[in-house]
């Protein structure tokens, strides 16, 4: 068998349109055959400058053949393999939604290693400015800050695991920033609104016993 060549080493070459192409080493497929990420410029100069990043970027890095999935195909296997049944099911049903609304229409048709930084920036850029998939009344097409902010941190995840089984070299969402939520305040009722809410209540005997129960023990909406 042929000696494996060390991850980053490649080669350059001029190509019959003029461009120039330089290929390294990434990783391996599982019959010992190379990976290669491939890079291209006008000058030879602009090259060299391209593969110094690509080399610095995969150093010590041994990518498996799954490298070549798209980021759609990774995070369905994600949510099968690494989630089901270490998360409650409304937080699976919630990723499902995140996976296939929003992040898949983006980007889930790029490959896995060719996903940068500034692709998952504009993704949250897109999202957080025509995002939403049913218009709403007063915020339009925008999504909120909040569910940008829960879309980055389950990618973020995703992408972390990703490292973890050597399919991408670094986590994309490292660099980029996702708005922070932006709750609006709460309104507490007074004593006087409180006596009327509550004297209209009172007229049914279900809901009075359910919003007397929330009112005076503070629980939250999902443990009522």
């Amino acid at each position: 068998m042929a000696k494996r060549r060390p991850s980053g080493d490649g080669m350059v070459r001029k190509r019959d349109d003029g461009r120039w192409e330089g290929r390294i080493v990434v990783g391996h497929k599982k019959n010992g055959d190379p990976i290669f990420h491939h890079d291209y410029a006008n000058t030879q100069k602009e090259l060299t400058d391209k593969l110094h990043q690509s080399i610095e970027r995969y150093q010590d890095v041994e990518l498996t053949e799954d490298s070549r999935m798209t980021l759609g195909e990774w995070l369905d296997i994600w949510l099968e393999e690494y989630k089901e049944g270490t998360i409650r099911p409304s937080t699976m049903k919630s990723y499902r939604q995140f996976i296939d609304c929003y992040i898949k229409p983006q980007l889930g048709h790029k490959q896995m290693s060719l996903i940068t930084g500034q692709d998952i920036q504009r993704m949250y850029r897109r999202l957080k400015k025509e995002g939403r998939i049913h218009e709403h009344t007063e915020d339009g097409n925008e999504l909120s800050d909040a569910t940008v902010n829960h879309i980055h941190t389950m990618l973020h995840g995703a992408m972390k695991d990703a490292v973890q089984a050597h399919i991408i070299p670094k986590n994309p969402t490292e660099g980029p920033t996702a708005p922070r939520p932006n709750y609006k305040p709460k309104r507490i009722l007074n004593e006087q609104e409180l006596d009327t809410f509550m004297g209209t209540i009172r007229q049914d005997e279900v809901w009075y016993e359910f919003f007397y129960t929330e009112l005076m023990t503070g629980l939250r909406r999902g443990e009522i």
